[in-house]
Formats: structure tokens, sequence, C-alpha cells
């Protein structure tokens, strides 16, 4: 089904207009960059998610530092929403989170699942023992999979009224957009445990699709390469440098709006080329 005018990618006042939106890996610099995209094209809010930077910090509202929209994107409201480092509770903080949404604003549209840092350097394989890698799978697999189970269903949720508050549009069309950004850990690679998990990630997404049917709602993946604040130059990438965050976060913005209707189930490779060469530049 293709959108109806609220959530038309060519409105005036923004592609991603009225959106309610999670970004997870808030604090990561392609998760800040997402944030600011989704602002930039007009979403109504965005619930920042992140865990307090060490055990021993309360679970408050400044316990993450997050970008602010720009002035003339001031109307978003970016909510950050500290959570527990990962654990088997993550379930129980996805419902949570989406009760929170639709009790403060009846809607919920798009749910970015972001990085998180790696380890440094990341465990070899001699090394990887059996709590290391249900971390992995913890910090990086559970997330899109809970995501997958419990999202969809608020995202069917319409609003037939206009909200009172900013950035407001009337929901009358099940509408929603899963995406989960993978890689972007440059040099430092994952090791075995975590092409594992990146494995079980897009397991999600290519299996999602069958769940997904019939709710309106598409799943899809980015898989990214090397990233770096001010795009560095790369002789091992094609196109000679590494992406700067604002180039994944485009195309994640393109996922989240109508311009990408017609897409699910898909992993769209944003690394500058280098998957492609293959050997040619990355020996095996």
């Amino acid at each position: 089904m293709d959108s109806t005018d609220e959530f038309s990618p060519y409105r005036e006042d923004g592609k991603l207009y009225g959106f309610v939106c999670v970004v997870t890996g808030a604090s990561h610099p392609i998760g800040q960059a997402i944030i600011q995209e989704l602002a930039a094209h007009g979403a109504a809010a965005i619930y920042a998610c992140d865990h307090p930077p060490s055990s021993n910090t309360t679970t408050t509202a400044q316990s993450t530092s997050l970008p602010s929209p720009s002035p003339s994107h001031h109307l978003t409201k970016i909510i950050p929403y500290p959570t527990s480092p990962p654990s088997p509770a993550i379930e129980h903080e996805t419902l949570a989170l989406i009760d929170e949404i639709l009790a403060s604003f009846g809607r919920l549209d798009i749910w970015i699942c972001s990085p998180i840092p790696l380890p440094s350097p990341p465990p070899s394989i001699f090394s990887t023992t059996t709590p290391i890698l249900h971390s992995l799978f913890e910090t990086h697999a559970l997330g899109p999979f809970f995501a997958l189970k419990h999202a969809p269903a608020a995202m069917g949720k319409l609003s037939p009224q206009k909200g009172g508050y900013p950035n407001a549009v009337r929901k009358t069309q099940k509408y929603g957009s899963i995406i989960t950004v993978i890689g972007g850990e440059g040099e430092k690679g994952g090791g075995v445990g975590y092409e594992m998990v990146r494995g079980a990630v897009l397991g999600v997404v290519k299996g999602g699709v069958g769940v997904l049917k019939g709710t309106g709602v598409r799943g899809n993946a980015v898989c990214v390469g090397f990233v770096g604040e001010g795009g560095e130059e790369r002789d091992d990438v094609p196109l000679g440098r590494a992406a700067k965050p604002r180039e994944i976060a485009r195309v994640v913005g393109f996922l989240a709006s109508g311009f990408s209707s017609y897409v699910t189930g898909a992993s769209l490779v944003v690394d500058g080329g280098v998957s492609a060469m293959g050997p040619n530049i990355v020996p095996i």
C-alpha cells in the first residue's frame, strides 16, 4: 500500500514530519547523526536510548549526551531515555518504552537500532568465552529481535485526531519502519563472535519479512564499513575515504521515509565500495 498524504515524502514540512521515533545507541556518532537527520526532516519526537556510562550512574534523563535540533528544526522533541546495560531484561525495557511512547504521543512510527561500540581490541576466538559471546548477542542482536517482536503492534495504532504537541499530524494508516545499522567499527573489526552476531541480526531482518506481512511495517538493515568523524582518507576504500556519520544517517532517513515504501527485508551496503571489491582491496 502506498502512503497516504500524511506520510507523503514530498511534504513541504519534511519527509518525516510528525513521526515519533526511537533511536538506540544514541551516544554513538552514527546514532547522533541519525537523531539530527530525523529532526531535520520534521520528526515530532525522538526517544534517544542509551545506557548510563557506568554501572554507578543512576537512570536519569541527564545521563546521555545528545545533539540538539538546529534552530530551524527546534520543534522536534528529543527525549533522553536511559536503559540498563544489555541484559535479558531488555524485552521488559522494550515494552516499557513502547508503553511510555503510546501514553505520551499515541503513536510510534520509526525504530532504529544504531551501533553500540565494540570492546577494543575485540576478543580473539581463543579468548571468546561463553559469557563474552552471550554479551555480544545481548548487546547487538536482542534489541532488533525485540523491536521486531513488539514494535509493529504499536506502529499499527492509528491517531485519527491530530495530537496536541508540536509537529503533530494525524495517523490514519498503519505505517512503520524498523531499521538496524550494522558495523561502523572501522579497522577494529569485531572478531568471529561479532561476525556471528552480524549474521544473527541479518537473520532478524530477513526472517522479519514474513512476520511483518500485513502490518504496514517494513524492516531493513544498513551495513556500513569504515566510519570516521571527518571522512578520513583511506587507501583501502574505493571512494578513498571513510564515511561520515551523516552519510549513514541519510540512508537511514531514506528507509524511514515513504521514499522507501517498497523496500523491506533489504540489507543496504554503505561502505564506499569495499565489499564490492572483495579481496582486491581487503585480503582474505
